[in-house]
């Protein structure tokens, strides 16, 4: 697998992985809200910092979706979940920024666990006001020399 930065021929095979993760991953979020927001993500995608992780066949794996230094989404193919994806792609990012910030819904037990995995730690607990939801707010920070 490699990370490689978006081109705009990813857009499509990009939006209908970002669906259909949201999709498996939120089932507490009614799939109407997801697909009425498909072309709008379609709008912000291209100008925002996205990460593709592809297989050796060119495939899509995953990809990550950075407006600064906030991580707005994460996500990895059902097919290749559980096979290092996420984690590569995070490292890339990390590799890039010293401060990552996301925010999580609570009930995606699986995705905060691995954030947490990866080092992130609780800022904040709130309610998305689009869907009601429980979130987290997730920090992680690079270690500083000399700095716990």
């Amino acid at each position: 697998m490699h990370i490689r930065p978006f081109q705009t021929a990813d857009l499509e095979a990009v939006l209908d992985l970002w669906l259909s993760a949201n999709l498996s991953a939120h089932p507490f979020v009614p799939a109407a809200y997801w697909t009425s927001h498909r072309a709008e993500v379609g709008e912000q995608l291209p100008q925002a910092e996205v990460w593709v992780c592809c297989g050796a066949d060119g495939s899509l794996l995953g990809f990550a979706g950075l407006t600064g230094t906030y991580l707005a989404g994460l996500f990895v193919a059902e097919g290749a979940r559980s096979q290092g994806v996420g984690a590569a792609l995070l490292d890339h990012l990390k590799a890039r920024h010293s401060r990552l910030t996301l925010q999580v819904y609570q009930e995606n037990h699986r995705a905060v666990r691995f954030y947490q995995r990866e080092g992130f730690r609780l800022q904040a607990e709130g309610t998305d006001p689009d869907t009601g939801a429980l979130e987290y707010t997730l920090f992680w920070e690079a270690s500083l020399p000399g700095r716990d």
